[in-house]
């Protein structure tokens, strides 16, 4: 049996000023996870992310307002057989309007109340949720 592939992406928590949790789905897909993507050759993984979140969202940040949180690994969610490695970032700006584009076909705000009726990628459930909000599992 071969070892799975992995994926690099960069991704964000962001929340809004009620403390909920952006989420996307992207079109053709089940699961929902954090905005950002796949970071490309020569790319860093903040560089990735603001590019992802202009292209996904018509979200503007700078380079400043991305704290780095750390690399996570975990199942992907859309790509059986691989493995995703997350270099996830927070701002502190509240997010309040995302407009979806490129791929997403669907926002989110997820407060700790819809956990168990969304269907969350492994990274967002396994990974993020339990940081953002241990009490609620």
């Amino acid at each position: 049996m071969s070892e799975p592939k992995t994926i690099h992406i960069a991704a964000a928590i962001m929340t809004d000023g009620q403390g909920r949790l952006l989420l996307v789905r992207k079109r053709g897909t089940d699961y929902f996870m954090q905005p950002g993507g796949k970071i490309e050759s020569g790319e860093d993984a903040k560089s990735a992310l603001i590019r992802e979140l202009r292209e996904e969202l018509n979200l503007e940040l700078l380079p400043e307002e991305l704290k780095p949180l750390g690399e996570f690994t975990e199942i992907a969610a859309n790509e059986p057989g691989h493995l995703v490695h997350a270099n996830m970032f927070s701002t502190e700006r509240r997010i309040q309007e995302v407009q979806p584009a490129a791929e997403i076909e669907e926002i989110l705000w997820l407060s700790p109340s819809d956990i168990s009726s969304r269907q969350l990628a492994p990274l967002t459930a396994n990974k993020i949720v339990p940081r953002l909000w241990p009490s609620s599992l």
